[in-house]
């Protein structure tokens, strides 16, 4: 009984957290001048652009930044493992923005339906929300049912776990960016991915055992005709642009500049080496 109180109690601080960090967020004036400075005056760069709003570190101020450079062509995106609007990579482009998004999550996307619905910039036309287990099998499907297809602006990836083969699998749209987690204690020299399993589930082997290396994700990015252009502040977020979209002021970046993060180094010292002989498949 004492562990069920504590957990209901767990849970209500949480969702009053999330409600206070919601009720905090900032008006959409400043982001909207900052873009049109971006756009005639590229400033100090990608890497100097990031800022947080509701993203989990500073991928709002950095896909701004992105879209300032080469322009948007319909607003829409996709955003696989979207649980709340706090650190979504996708929130702050819809809210204030005016994009149109299709958000999918595995778990409850009560906070989710509860803040877009209640939101008076995105109540009346709010994005497409669904719960559903994705998997190489259904995530084209998906998609199109919901109303997505051909070129979008924006494709976020991150459900730790399959990520590799969702993008591999990937057809029903064509992103003009991609956002997709990279498991960074895996380096910069192993392509290596968790093997495909459609029930995978990250804590069966080891917590960290999970998703892929980015080297992997830039093999197939170029297999798929994109470019690395850059990494989060903390480095385990890596955006790709596609090749025939062109900007001077993103081009391709050498992966090792995605790990140089203090966080990165100590995490490959002290969590690699409990994975390293889990099972990886080489790509």
């Amino acid at each position: 009984m004492k562990e069920r109180i504590k957990s209901l109690v767990g849970s209500a601080v949480k969702q009053a957290i999330k409600e206070q960090q919601l009720a905090e967020l900032p008006d959409a004036s400043w982001q909207h001048q900052l873009a049109w400075q971006y756009a005639t005056n590229p400033g100090p760069g990608f890497n100097a652009s990031g800022f947080q709003v509701f993203s989990q570190d500073d991928e709002d101020g950095k896909l701004l930044y992105i879209f300032s450079q080469i322009g948007t062509t319909n607003k829409k995106c996709v955003d696989i493992a979207f649980a709340s609007p706090i650190g979504s990579n996708t929130a702050n482009l819809i809210v204030y923005h005016g994009w149109h998004g299709f958000l999918v999550e595995g778990g409850d996307m009560a906070t989710a339906c509860q803040y877009f619905h209640g939101n008076r910039r995105t109540n009346i036309f709010p994005p497409v929300m669904k719960q559903a287990w994705i998997t190489t099998e259904n995530v084209n499907n998906l998609i199109l049912e919901a109303g997505f297809q051909g070129e979008i602006d924006l494709f976020s990836l991150d459900i730790d776990g399959i990520d590799y083969w969702l993008w591999k699998a990937l057809d029903a749209v064509s992103p003009r960016v991609m956002v997709v987690e990279y498991q960074d204690i895996l380096g910069p020299d192993l392509a290596v991915t968790v093997p495909y399993k459609p029930d995978f589930n990250r804590m069966d082997l080891h917590e960290d055992f999970y998703g892929a290396s980015l080297p992997a994700f830039v093999k197939l990015a170029k297999e798929k005709g994109y470019r690395l252009v850059g990494a989060n502040r903390l480095q385990y977020n890596a955006f790709f642009v596609r090749n025939d979209i062109v900007s001077e002021h993103l081009p391709e970046v050498d992966i090792n500049t995605c790990f140089t993060h203090p966080k990165v180094e100590e995490g490959r010292k002290t969590r690699f080496a409990k994975v390293k002989d889990l099972g990886w498949e080489h790509v």
